[in-house]
């Protein structure tokens, strides 16, 4: 593996990852949209679906249901894979009602800045 500084990227990425936090909690639909990677092989997965390609990222994002996007990251874990790529994993509790879940995104470095090319989230059942 070649020599990087990965507390740079690491410290990189969580700018972007709080930026995406903010876009989320406050339904900014098009500030969200902004950090997928612009490309047909970017992926978002969640327990019941799939979309792949930034236009169905963008075109979920635009429909999704904004009541209960409020939430308290519980734990944030960055890690740093080489100069241009990183993984961020969290845990988050939803403050409207409870619920629990986590997430990993595959941040990417391109000409464009920081752009997630891969999501998974996982919610679970009402406490």
């Amino acid at each position: 593996m070649a020599d990087f500084d990965a507390a740079a990227v690491e410290r990189d990425i969580r700018t972007a990852f709080d930026d995406y936090e903010r876009a989320l909690v406050t339904n900014d639909v098009e500030g969200l949209i902004g950090h997928f990677w612009r490309d047909a092989r970017a992926v978002r997965l969640s327990d019941d679906s799939g979309h792949y390609g930034f236009d169905a990222i963008a075109t979920f994002r635009r429909a999704r249901n904004p009541s209960d996007v409020a939430r308290e990251l519980t734990r944030v874990e960055i890690t740093a894979l080489s100069a241009d790529c990183g993984v961020a994993n969290a845990e988050y509790r939803r403050t409207g009602s409870g619920r629990r879940g986590t997430q990993s995104q595959t941040w990417i470095r391109t000409p464009e800045g920081w752009r997630i090319a891969s999501a998974h989230v996982s919610l679970g059942a009402p406490p």
